[in-house]
């Protein structure tokens, strides 16, 4: 069998599995995957699935995008848009609001650059678009009336 554009993902893999300390066969009980399928992949032989490897990418727990990247499937700054999404998604040091208001400057400046904005990009900037969920636009407001106490927004008449 002729080896395919994939002994890079291959190589990556083995490494990583031998640093995870696990036999192809520990790795293939982890995944559901079959032994010699991992092997072939391992030594550049078969190209795997998206799904293949998010399993495996799973077992290991290493990054899906990572070994998309290095099997083709994804090009490299895709993968790093992705992660700096899921990054931003992820911190749970602030609010959906908030995220969303980073997900949108980020496409704003990817915009600015020449880039598409990424998956969700115009999604991302109709959620963020209310005021004063966290009473932050709701503040501003009721600075300017003297008052900023409440989170309600109460116009005088």
């Amino acid at each position: 069998m002729a080896s395919l554009n994939v002994g890079n993902l291959g190589e990556y893999l083995r490494e990583q599995r031998r640093a995870a300390q696990l036999s192809l066969r520990q790795l293939a009980d982890a995944t559901g995957v079959s032994n010699p399928y991992l092997s072939q992949i391992e030594r550049g032989l078969r190209k795997p699935s998206a799904d293949v490897l998010q399993q495996v990418a799973k077992a290991l727990r290493i990054s899906a995008e990572t070994l998309y990247v290095r099997a083709g499937i994804l090009d490299e700054r895709e993968r790093e848009e992705l992660e700096t999404r899921a990054v931003i998604l992820a911190d749970p040091s602030i609010n959906e609001r908030q995220k969303n208001v980073l997900l949108q400057i980020y496409d704003s400046f990817r915009r600015e650059n020449g880039f598409p904005p990424g998956p969700d990009g115009d999604m991302s900037a109709d959620a963020g678009a209310g005021t004063g969920v966290d009473g932050d636009a709701g503040t501003r407001n009721g600075d300017d009336a003297g008052t900023g106490t409440t989170k309600d927004h109460d116009p005088h008449s």
